[in-house]
């Protein structure tokens, strides 16, 4: 459908180009993570076997946000790329949109702004994630091939209680042909 060819793009113009951006400037993006990933992701990460140096989280969300925009723009892997932006815009949006602790006016309604942008942009992605491209869901058909199947066993529990039926009822007409044979003798 052509809304979804120019849709995609759209959507993913703004992570390419942030994510250029962050690969570009990643000491600037770094500082302004740095007070969050400091007191939030930092002490937790040493644990991990990544690196947790400010400069290179910047450098690998701008990586992931280029990587996932390039291939949500062309149609690849759209679910799976449209989570991965909004895993990062996420993460981007509570460490660098942190409106509810500045105080300046000035400054909050601005760090607010951009933090309902990006909260749109999150809503678009989870539209992306969602859009089958009009076929049926994952959900959807695993409930038809269960009433399928489900259908077809009780067909087959039906055919088979008919067979037994008829040859019940053959096997007592020979019984009863039998019988008669012996007492006719």
């Amino acid at each position: 459908m052509i809304l979804r060819r120019v849709a995609r793009p759209l959507l993913a113009a703004i992570f390419i180009s942030g994510g250029l951006n962050a690969l570009r400037q990643a000491e600037g993006h770094a500082q302004a993570a740095e007070p969050f990933l400091s007191e939030n992701v930092l002490p937790v990460a040493e644990a991990l076997p990544v690196e947790t140096d400010p400069v290179a989280v910047v450098k690998f969300d701008g990586a992931v946000k280029v990587a996932a925009g390039t291939m949500l723009a062309l149609g690849k892997f759209r679910r799976l790329s449209s989570l991965a932006l909004l895993t990062s815009i996420t993460a981007t949006t509570v460490a660098g949109h942190r409106f509810w602790e500045k105080t300046d006016e000035g400054e909050r309604a601005q760090e607010q702004v951009q933090f309902l942008k990006n909260a749109g942009l999150a809503g678009g992605l989870i539209l992306a994630m969602a859009d089958t491209e009009g076929k049926p869901s994952v959900g959807w058909r695993a409930k038809r091939a269960a009433r399928k199947a489900r259908n077809e066993v009780a067909g087959t529990t039906d055919s088979l209680h008919h067979a037994t039926v008829k040859a019940k009822g053959k096997a007592e007409s020979k019984l009863d042909k039998a019988g008669k044979a012996l007492t006719a003798h």
